[in-house]
């Protein structure tokens, strides 16, 4: 599956959202199949770690073989991952990032702060992000809309 189809399936992940910040992401096991999706849970959890990131690496750990280890795998991602979820990606070796819209207050792979490119960290994911930019941006205006309206 190509980049773009990758976004697509955190799209899909993402329209699940519920009350949540509607953020959806994938992992994609070395073969290309899904290893787990999630989406945005911190609402509905009353977690704050519940971020879809976190949770999609949780469930892919569990299925994955390799114990915590993402070797080989690649996460893709609506938005541009926040400190928390750029710092779990590379802890878990997450071999590529591909994310769609970037977040210039929050984002740590390039927007604020560049998390996953740090040379002091010993492992560095491939990352391509912009994949489907104005579709994920999209899913946020129409969220916040309707939020902050109330």
């Amino acid at each position: 599956m190509d980049d773009a189809g990758m976004v697509r399936a955190a799209i899909e992940a993402a329209r699940d959202a519920g009350p949540d910040v509607p953020i959806g992401a994938v992992v994609f096991g070395p073969d290309g199949s899904v290893l787990a999706s999630a989406h945005n849970a911190r609402e509905e959890l009353g977690d704050p770690t519940a971020h879809a990131e976190i949770l999609a690496l949780r469930e892919a750990a569990k299925v994955h073989g390799d114990g915590w280890r993402l070797s080989g795998c690649t996460l893709a991602v609506t938005v541009e991952p926040c400190t928390m979820c750029a710092g779990a990606l590379v802890l878990a070796r997450v071999e590529r990032l591909v994310f769609g819209a970037w977040e210039p207050r929050t984002g740590a792979v390039g927007s604020l702060w560049d998390v996953v490119r740090d040379r002091r960290l010993n492992h560095r994911p491939e990352v391509h992000g912009g994949v489907l930019q104005t579709e994920c941006a999209e899913l946020l205006d129409a969220f916040f809309a309707t939020h902050r309206e109330a």
